[in-house]
């Protein structure tokens, strides 16, 4: 497909026409005007679709609306970077605004790192984010900037909170979301982690987004227990690739693996043949087993049907790229 833009700012939607205007506001008043705004629809009921139309009737920029059965945000972002026309990808949720120089200075720390290594070593910049009130998510990165991983930025540097900033769109169809039937949630960080055994991030300390937070948005635990396949495979690839990780937080991810495991009906020699140390998953195993119960007798399995609700990592660190 061409690349026509710079960005394709992507936003994923899930009844949100009431939060929908931030996005594009934000948008309007960009100083960068280099891009297009690509929005997947996920089988909103509200109006959403009436409001994007007359947007694209009125705009400056180029507007593209994608409508999909409810599926999930992860399934939402495949669709939008298979169609993405921008060199560059950028999400923007629904409820969240940004900057108006976002994309100048994200544009601007993108050009700044020396081509060769640009183009076959990184896939993105990600920078600071804020709450309404200016408080920055969790902590700075540790220098100006700091090119890394965003494993290496949770584990070497002790990086907390959540980030903003984009991907290579090459990356993004290069590092699709895996999908699982009847699941309607993913953990980002999945994808992520696969990202940075390959390609560095920029990371720069620049409060460049906003996050909002939406009163009806389901929790995350809510998510994780109705997609137990996706949050399982989470879990059992941080394993693999944060092997390096402090041991308290290792068996706090073997837990988990081994209480999404059985909530996902993978049994105890398919986990013992898959893990990586039979000695903590040894270890692990009565607590799992015992959360496992706990959620049986408490927790309901619920659908995921928010596309657009928390997003960002299960242990921190995003939206990130």
């Amino acid at each position: 497909m061409n690349q026509t833009y710079t960005f394709t700012v992507f936003t994923p939607t899930y009844n949100r026409a009431k939060t929908l205007r931030r996005v594009y506001e934000s948008l309007v008043t960009q100083t960068f005007r280099d891009f297009e705004w690509l929005i997947v629809d996920d089988g909103s009921s509200d109006n959403t679709k009436e409001i994007v139309d007359a947007w694209r009737s009125q705009s400056d920029f180029t507007i593209r609306y994608f409508f999909q059965e409810n599926s999930g945000k992860h399934i939402a972002t495949n669709l939008a970077a298979s169609e993405a026309e921008g060199v560059l990808f950028l999400t923007l949720d629904s409820d969240d605004a940004c900057s108006p120089n976002a994309l100048e200075r994200l544009s601007l720390h993108w050009d700044a790192i020396v081509k060769e290594q640009r183009d076959k070593e990184f896939t993105g910049v990600t920078c600071l984010v804020q709450d309404p009130e200016g408080n920055i998510s969790g902590t700075r990165f540790p220098y100006e900037p700091t090119d890394s991983t965003s494993i290496e930025i949770r584990l070497k540097h002790a990086v907390t909170g959540e980030k903003w900033g984009f991907h290579r769109t090459e990356v993004m169809r290069e590092f699709p979301f895996p999908s699982f039937l009847g699941e309607k949630f993913l953990i980002e960080g999945i994808v992520w982690n696969r990202i940075s055994q390959q390609y560095k991030t920029r990371y720069v300390n620049e409060v460049l987004r906003t996050r909002y937070t939406t009163p009806e948005s389901l929790s995350v635990t809510d998510m994780r227990f109705g997609s137990a396949a996706g949050t399982r495979l989470y879990h059992q690839e941080y394993i693999r690739f944060h092997w390096q990780a402090p041991l308290r937080l290792l068996l706090k991810h073997y837990v988990n693996y081994v209480r999404f495991s059985l909530h996902s009906g993978t049994g105890v020699f398919a986990q013992v043949n898959e893990i990586r140390s039979r000695l903590l998953w040894t270890a692990a195993f009565p607590l799992g087993y015992f959360f496992y119960k706990r959620d049986r007798r408490i927790f309901k399995v619920l659908p995921c049907s928010e596309a657009s609700s928390p997003s960002g990592t299960y242990d921190g660190l995003e939206t990130e790229p």
